[in-house]
């Protein structure tokens, strides 16, 4: 039985999310997320104006003038959102929690995937597969995705990237546009990456907090890692321990972003500080140019 808040906050993100995607996200989608090429649709007697690259011969030659064929384009994709729910999902210095933010995300991608009638599936994940919904159509799947998100009770509490995408390897068997969301706060996942790539078009969505970045001047803190449990005292009073803590962060971004694009895999990255429209549409334009 889902309780009245939860309802309460699943309709909060379909209004908000379906808005945004009615009033920004639509023709983005469509624009980058093309089908997977032209289907034939039928042939018909040459006009004046058609490619002559498209009549079709045998046809023509039977019948005694020309007919060409006529093709449209394959929309019908498949969206697959592969989403971390580890426990380092619930931190978040400003207004959300890095989990409420990858919520309202898939929410967005979701509602866009389902407005071009194309078809949306998730795999949510700690070091484990904590659930699998195969990929559906309709409005009302949108709602279930919001919902499995919302009431996750992970039963792991660490992150294996690689988990989540061996696992789309065994169960899609076609190519499918895979975002994956995370704050990639995990190792040894780049074999699996890079294998999954070939096969799938992979995007990274990564999640970060203002203060996983930069830690401001309070004194003693004690910083505890979600998912092993190890805490650390900080003397964050201390410029020299602030400016390495920015430092090793710094590095750690930019060696994550270099092998996204070593790879050839997008990556959006979502500040919980900031709002995510921006980051998403300037990542849809980008794309849309280069393709």
């Amino acid at each position: 039985m889902i309780s009245k808040d939860i309802l309460k906050k699943i309709k909060q993100i379909q209004i908000h999310t379906r808005r945004l995607v009615d009033e920004a996200f639509i023709g983005e989608y469509h624009s980058v997320f093309k089908g997977r090429g032209m289907e034939f649709e039928e042939v018909r007697e040459y006009q004046p104006g058609d490619e002559i690259r498209t009549i079709d011969w045998n046809v023509t030659a039977r019948m005694g003038r020309p007919f060409v064929k006529r093709y449209v384009e394959e929309r019908e994709l498949t969206v697959m959102l592969l989403v971390d729910v580890s426990a380092s999902g619930n931190f978040g210095s400003v207004r959300h929690l890095k989990n409420e933010i990858a919520t309202e995300i898939c929410a967005l991608l979701a509602f866009s995937a389902i407005k071009n009638n194309d078809k949306v599936g998730m795999i949510m994940f700690t070091d484990k597969i904590e659930k699998f919904l195969p990929p559906k159509k309709g409005p009302k799947y949108v709602f279930r995705v919001i919902r499995e998100l919302l009431c996750s009770k992970p039963s792991g509490r660490g992150t294996d990237i690689s988990v989540a995408l061996e696992y789309l390897k065994k169960i899609s068997s076609r190519r499918a546009i895979s975002f994956v969301v995370s704050d990639f706060l995990a190792d040894n996942y780049e074999h699996a990456l890079r294998i999954a790539n070939k096969k799938h078009d992979i995007i990274s969505v990564t999640v970060v907090d203002p203060r996983e970045q930069e830690l401001p001047d309070v004194g003693m803190v004690e910083l505890k890692d979600a998912e092993s449990g190890e805490t650390l005292l900080l003397d964050t009073s201390n410029p020299l321990a602030r400016k390495e803590f920015g430092a090793l962060a710094n590095k750690v971004q930019q060696e994550r972003s270099r092998l996204f694009r070593s790879m050839g895999i997008d990556e959006i990255v979502i500040n919980t500080g900031k709002h995510y429209v921006e980051p998403i549409i300037r990542f849809f334009r980008i794309r849309e140019k280069r393709y």
